[in-house]
């Protein structure tokens, strides 16, 4: 029997257990930024597609049962959404023809959230078909 390779034990340096800890602190921290930065991400996903079901479910429903009127509006959805929205008459071509029955109205909806200061938007547009806004008419509405 050979008495010094019985004596010795071989096993991992104090070093080699640092350098390992340090590798595995590094790979932690950086798993942990992606993690982040995803939870990040869902919840701007999250608050988009808030928005966006406001906004189109705002949009199918204003000025239905009612005559499109050009100007502005303002209000909120609840605590978290605001929105403003700006009607003016749209013509491709130029300037509407007074006689026409029928006129295209644009539609630009911001939906707002976030701090007052700095707040996150979405902007929506769509046409919409109206009659004419007669001149006693032509108030923004409220």
């Amino acid at each position: 029997m050979n008495r010094s390779c019985a004596g010795s034990q071989q096993g991992f340096s104090l070093i080699e257990v640092i350098a390992a800890i340090m590798l595995l602190a590094i790979a932690f921290t950086a798993l942990m930024k992606v993690a982040g930065a995803s939870i990040s991400l869902t919840q701007n996903a999250a608050e988009h597609s808030g928005a966006a079901m406001r906004a189109r479910s705002f949009l199918d429903s204003v000025f239905v049962g009612e005559p499109i009127k050009p100007g502005s509006s303002s209000g909120k959805f609840d605590r978290q959404y605001r929105w403003q929205l700006y009607v003016t008459p749209w013509n491709e071509a130029g300037n509407a023809a007074p006689q026409a029955s029928l006129h295209l109205y644009q539609l630009d909806l911001d939906v707002l959230w976030g701090p007052l200061v700095h707040p996150r938007s979405a902007h929506f547009r769509t046409l919409r078909l109206g009659g004419p806004v007669a001149a006693n008419n032509a108030q923004p509405f409220p």
